[in-house]
This record gives structure tokens, C-alpha cells and sequence, in this order.
């Protein structure tokens, strides 16, 4: 396992005396090797430095779910594998609940899906482990247990093609987290549409009592991309809920039942707004709350995970993707430090818009969505001593990280500030400044709001239909636009977007 867990690094030296560099192929996205002489590698250190910033590929921050943004990751790693993946861990629904019920802990459902997609599938036994750790168990209970004491005692077709050392690895985690919840004797685990990945997860989190020691044991597992981050938004090894507020001042308890209620009822997902009865009424704000809790007093404001903040200081791009708005996305918008940080950057910041519509979203417009992100990163609602209003003392990124742009909006929002007497809540703009949308999509699309919250970047991108989500953003003409956007110079110079809408099939 030390073999496995090991992180290299290698520094090679040619025969020549001179310094290896690599330098990556706009055109191919390869590299080539050169020697440089020893007497001028440190005279072109700089240059060489220069050269490889223009040519590396971009880096993005996505902040997502476990589920609708993993169709587009396969032609996204096809670009570029510089990407933190920001996700929530407060999922409840599934074979998540059933670990977090009885084992504690965060969710991790959506953390493992995201790693299953950018794992390694170059070679047979990479696909072998991948297909083990996407494996889940049947929905009849008496069929589930039994497949697991298969797996488990490593006697399964699926460990077929897994070589011994990653079998002993990858089995040592699944039987501790067999024991653990043996451990439990009071609480009954159904293993039901149980995910072998989530069960590795969470042995693996148990065993060091930690979730980022976990993503790393599985990154290695399952072979992703050394700068490919999966993040949790919050790094804890706690419980977490997720509540939200409606605008008529229901309270609803646990993700699982604002976006898909099911009743107590072990069953496969449906986010489809038709799938379920719709909300009394549409939802003011999303929130953290105690375990136990059940209103407005057992709020809790856990910390954001620093990496992902210290990531959002220096990505070449900001992504909010399609998925579930309030309980995917937002989750991860709320916590004290992201909105500060994102205000506070010169790129392009990047909406894709849903398809069509779901319980957390029915009738919701272009614009509403945008709202949703504004009053999320803001904290607009809730405890005001909470709400984003000072940049300056909120601000909890290495200030020597920002670029020349960065500290332009810095100083003059707080130029106005002084000016005004007091610091206004940061505009729609600031956290939003480009929407791609599927063609052909549910979603109204409302030009003149768009524009008024300072939003004139529209991009409609060719579109797909799915037999169960419907209309979703053709994969690799979503890539295409995004990369697009990244090398458009209006976005390092924001007042060039004040010009119109642009609307680009």
C-alpha cells in the first residue's frame, strides 16, 4: 500500500549536461523534449517560465453535484486536466444515506461519482478497478447482501482482471468498512442499490478520519490526473444537513427532501419536476444546519475547505454547472469567503444553464437563476452579522496571489465604497458574466434582465435530447464554447462587455 499511496518525483538529466524541459503543443495538446546547455538555463529561466504559462492548458474551478456535470468530463479532460472540482457533501439521498445513518460522517456519493469519471480507463486493469468501484448492488435486499458478501470476501467476477496488489488495497478498505458496520450491531445496514465506491469511501475516510486522505487514497486507486483536484466544499469528517427557507417560511429539512422527497423508499433517483409533488413555494436560501436540528435556530456556519478558496485565487475560469441549482450548486456558494474571492477575480465566470426545469426551479428564468447564485455568494438571507458587505476584512485569500485585473476591481469597489459611505452587496455581474444555454432548451431566456444585471455574454450551445433528463448541452460543443470564453480577452478587461448581447450558435 506504501507503494501505491507514494507520490513521486522525478528530475532527469540528459546525457548532453543540459536541463530536461517540457513544453506543451498548442496543436496537439503533446509535449516535446529539449536539452537546454547548462551555461544558459538559468539566464532563460524566466523566459522559459513565460513560454509555458502561454502554452499550458487552461484552469477551471467547477462548482457542480455528482451527476449532471459528469457527461461533459470525458471531452473536458480531452482539453485540459487542470480542473478543481468543488462538490457538496451534505447528500442524504441513496446509498449515501444508508453509510451516513449508520456509519455518520460526510456524503460522499457525489465525490465518488465525480472520481469515477476522471479515473484512468488507458488499460484493462484500469478499466477493471473503475468498472469494481462503479459497481452497485441490486435493488432486492436478499440479492444486494448476498453479491456484497461476494465482493467482500473477494470471490466476485468483478475482481477479475484486478491485479493483486490493487485487490488487496481496494478489498482491505471494503472489509473495515464491512467491520465497522457489523461494529453498529443496534442499526440494520441495507445494502439496497448500494454503491461499492461510496463503501470504499467511506472505509477509507473511517480509517484515517479524514475525507481529504480518502479522495487521495481513491485518486490513487483509481489513477486521476495528478492535477485534477476533487474537492469537497467543506473538509470535515462531521455530518452535515442541508435545509432551505422557502419564501412562505417552510423550513425543509435534508437535501434528499427539497429536491426529490421519496417517502422513506429505497429507490433509484428522479429529479424530474414531474416526478414529485411541487413546492409549496419557491426557495429563498439554502443552509447548513445541525444534525439534529429542525428550524431557523440550529443554523450552523461551517468553514469553507481553504484549498478550494486558495484554487479560486487562481483558476483561469469560474464554472457554476447545470444540475440541481439549490441543492448542488448552492450549497457550495453560501460558505463565508468563496462570494469574496470570486468577486474579486478578472475572468470569465461562467453560468450553464439547466435544460429544463425541476422541483427546486419550476418556472424559474434565465435571470432567477442568476439571483440565485447573487443572493447565495452574498448571503444575502438569513443572519446579517453573515451577509457579504465588507471585501476587505472578508477576503481570506493570499492578497500576492492576485493579478494586476484582480486588484483593478479590488480598489475600485472600494474606492466607491468610501465614496458612498458604505459598502453595497456585490452585484449579479461580478459573480456571473457569461451564460451558455442548451438550444432548444425549457429554461425563458430573459434578454432584457440578463442585461440589466449588467450580464451581456449569451452564448446558445448545440444541444442533445436524453431519453430521462431531456434537453442537456451536446458534450463537446459545451467544451468547445467554454474554451472559447477563457481565451476571450473582454473577460480580463470587463468594462468591453458593457457593449451588447451576444447571442453565438
Amino acid at each position: 500500500m506504501a507503494q501505491l499511496l507514494a507520490a513521486t518525483t522525478t528530475t532527469t538529466t540528459p546525457p548532453c549536461g543540459g536541463l530536461l524541459t517540457a513544453r506543451a503543443s498548442a496543436s496537439s495538446r503533446g509535449c516535446f523534449l529539449r536539452a537546454l546547455p547548462r551555461s544558459r538555463a538559468m539566464a532563460s529561466a524566466s523566459g522559459a517560465d513565460a513560454a509555458a504559462a502561454a502554452v499550458a492548458p487552461p484552469s477551471l474551478l467547477v462548482f457542480s453535484g455528482g451527476t449532471a456535470f459528469n457527461g461533459v468530463v470525458e471531452e473536458l479532460k480531452k482539453v485540459t486536466t487542470r480542473v478543481a472540482h468543488v462538490l457538496p457533501v451534505s447528500d442524504d439521498g441513496g446509498s449515501t444515506a444508508e453509510i451516513v445513518r449508520v456509519l455518520g460522517g460526510p456524503a460522499v456519493g457525489d465525490i465518488r461519482s465525480r472520481c469515477l469519471r476522471l479515473s484512468d480507463e488507458s488499460t484493462s486493469e484500469a478499466l477493471s478497478v473503475r468498472t469494481l468501484l462503479g459497481h452497485r448492488l441490486p435493488l432486492d435486499p436478499s440479492e444486494a447482501k448476498l453479491e456484497w458478501y461476494q465482493i467482500v470476501e473477494g470471490e466476485h467476477a468483478l475482481w477479475d482482471g484486478v491485479s493483486q496488489p490493487y485487490r488487496e488495497t481496494i478489498r482491505a478498505f471494503l472489509v473495515y468498512f464491512h467491520n465497522e458496520m457489523l461494529r453498529r450491531s443496534a442499526e440494520m445496514f441495507c445494502f439496497t442499490n448500494g454503491s461499492i465506491g461510496n463503501f470504499f469511501f467511506a472505509g477509507a475516510r473511517i480509517f484515517f478520519q479524514s475525507l481529504d486522505a480518502a479522495i487521495f487514497l481513491f485518486s490513487r486507486v483509481s489513477q486521476i490526473p495528478a492535477e485534477s483536484l476533487v474537492l469537497p466544499v467543506i473538509s470535515t469528517n462531521d455530518r452535515l444537513t442541508l435545509g432551505c427557507e422557502l419564501w412562505d417560511g417552510t423550513i425543509i429539512r435534508g437535501q434528499n427532501e427539497i429536491s426529490h422527497p421519496s417517502n422513506g423508499r429505497k429507490e433509484v433517483v428522479n429529479k424530474d419536476c414531474n416526478s414529485c409533488s411541487a413546492l409549496p413555494s419557491r426557495i429563498k436560501r439554502v443552509f447548513y444546519m445541525s444534525s439534529e436540528g429542525s428550524n431557523l435556530l440550529h443554523e450552523v456556519f461551517p468553514e469553507a475547505n481553504r484549498t478550494v478558496l486558495e484554487q479560486l485565487s487562481k483558476v483561469d475560469c469560474i464554472v457554476y454547472a447545470m444540475g440541481s441549482l439549490f441543492t448542488s450548486v448552492c450549497p457550495s456558494l453560501v460558505l463565508r469567503g468563496i462570494g469574496e474571492t470570486i468577486a474579486s477575480r478578472s475572468i470569465p465566470k461562467v453560468l450553464l444553464l439547466n435544460g429544463s426545469h425541476d422541483r427546486e426551479t419550476t418556472g424559474l428564468p434565465a435571470s432567477g437563476f442568476v439571483t440565485a447564485i447573487t443572493d447565495s455568494l452574498n448571503r444575502t438571507y438569513g443572519y446579517p452579522d453573515k451577509s457579504l458587505k465588507n471585501l476587505v476584512s472578508s477576503v481570506t485569500v493570499p492578497l500576492n496571489r492576485f493579478s494586476a485585473n484582480d486588484w483593478r476591481n479590488y480598489a475600485s469597489y472600494h474606492l466607491l465604497a468610501l465614496e458612498d459611505g458604505n459598502i453595497p452587496q456585490i452585484s449579479p455581474k461580478d459573480y456571473v458574466n457569461a451564460l451558455l444555454v442548451p438550444k432548444g432548451g425549457q429554461i425563458p431566456l430573459d434578454i432584457k434582465n440578463l442585461s440589466s444585471k449588467g450580464i451581456f455574454h449569451v452564448v446558445t450551445v448545440d444541444s442533445i435530447h436524453d431519453g430521462k433528463t431531456g434537453i442537456i448541452f451536446d458534450p463537446h460543443s459545451l467544451i468547445q464554447a467554454l474554451t472559447s470564453l477563457i481565451s476571450d480577452r473582454r473577460f480580463v478587461e470587463p468594462d468591453l462587455l458593457t457593449e451588447n448581447v451576444e447571442s453565438v450558435c
